[in-house]
């Protein structure tokens, strides 16, 4: 049984992380007076500001920033200031058992996937493909904000996901599918592979999506993913958008798509607005969700706060 965490309210403290990428102070400031500004406390990790080339510090000191967030009782959320990369790389410092017993909301996406899905599968704990640091700015369309606070800070149950008006989520292959959703970025999920953090799709509802990635990536991406047998095992696939992404021999994202996942004849929704598109709807990892892709919907079916 997945872990609900409590819900988010205003006056409640954050913990701010930097677990991939480093990032421009100026940018972390910026947020940090926007979340202080519409009624939150922050707390700092060590290394929040830290640079270390690629990484914003070594793997151990991310890891430690991390599980100091979890013990912390009077942190309610985790929130990522980026993805980046090198997330991954905390994972084999973390106490699954200790974050199992203090569960938080945690909020990310890109190469925070990683990340999402592994305290999913290790520590049962439902988290929020959703909102990092860098989306809280006045810029942001109020459909994310909405996205966000809904599934972290409400116990709306059923949730139908839905697209900003005018964007259609479109379907595939008709069906109807019930179960837990997992996945997020691709590159993330596919870097996991062959190692002990790989994802587990058996019995789930898989949803991909991708940013600044040609078609030659995207066709090595999804045939790694299938020759793994995370499609077979999967019960419906739900396609996010491609942010950005390069046509490869006059081949296109959706050509891949209904190339290679349309003939596996599961359940397929695409163009849903999520990940690195401008539109970010919020996806909790682990939550029991419907995909009906004859009636073109996605509900989540159990509160993912409590």
């Amino acid at each position: 049984m997945a872990i609900r965490p409590p819900l988010l309210q205003r006056g409640d403290t954050i913990g701010l992380v930097t677990l991939g990428s480093p990032l421009d102070a100026n940018i972390i400031n910026a947020g940090v007076q926007f979340l202080r500004d519409i009624g939150f406390n922050i707390v700092f990790g060590n290394h929040v500001h830290s640079f270390n080339g690629i990484v914003a510090a070594p793997a151990q000191q991310r890891a430690d920033d991390l599980m100091h967030m979890f013990r912390d009782p009077n942190i309610k959320m985790i929130l990522a200031t980026r993805g980046g990369t090198g997330v991954q790389t905390i994972l084999p410092y973390l106490n699954f058992d200790v974050i199992r017993q203090n569960p938080k909301i945690i909020s990310g996406y890109s190469d925070m996937t990683v990340l999402l899905n592994s305290l999913y599968q290790f520590s049962d704990l439902i988290t929020f493909h959703s909102l990092m640091l860098i989306e809280f700015r006045p810029e942001t369309p109020v459909y994310n904000f909405n996205q966000f606070f809904e599934a972290t800070s409400t116990l709306n149950s059923p949730r139908i996901i839905q697209n900003p008006p005018n964007i259609a989520i479109r379907s595939l292959v008709p069906g109807n599918v019930t179960g837990p959703i997992v996945g997020g970025n691709m590159t993330s999920l596919v870097n996991a592979l062959g190692t002990p953090y790989e994802i587990n799709t058996k019995g789930k509802i898989l949803f991909l999506e991708e940013t600044h990635a040609p078609s030659t990536m995207i066709f090595r991406y999804l045939t790694q993913l299938s020759m793994s047998g995370k499609f077979q095992d999967c019960l419906g696939i739900i396609i996010g958008e491609c942010t950005n992404c390069l046509v490869s021999y006059g081949t296109t994202f959706e050509d891949l798509i209904h190339d290679l996942l349309v003939p596996l004849g599961k359940p397929l929704l695409i163009n849903l607005t999520t990940g690195h598109g401008y539109y970010k709807a919020a996806i909790p990892i682990g939550a029991n969700v419907n995909l009906n892709s004859t009636a073109k919907t996605l509900t989540v079916l159990n509160p993912t706060v409590s």
